[in-house]
């Protein structure tokens, strides 16, 4: 093993559990992306182009996408919930 892919899955154990110790849902998507990041640089450096490429559009751009869409959702659905509790208290 080089001191490249040594590194490489060091940073992919950091990013793990980053992602796990963060609590904050908007900060681990964050996390998330970064983590994505940091596998697709580890299946680059163990020269698989074809599975990095599929990592980095799908763990690093399209799921923090759907899960940013999903918590703006829950916001403002919670928001509009509250706006009618208030509503109905008057």
């Amino acid at each position: 093993m080089s001191a490249l892919q040594a590194v490489a899955l060091l940073v992919v154990v950091v990013g793990g559990t980053a992602m796990v110790l963060v609590p904050d849902p908007l900060r681990q998507t964050l996390v998330l992306s970064v983590y994505g990041l940091a596998l697709t640089l580890l299946f680059f450096v163990f020269q698989a182009p074809d599975v990095a490429l599929s990592e980095l559009v799908v763990g690093t751009v399209g799921m923090p996408v759907i899960i940013l869409a999903a918590l703006r959702k829950i916001a403002k659905h919670a928001a509009m919930r509250e706006q009618e509790e208030q509503g109905d208290g008057e």
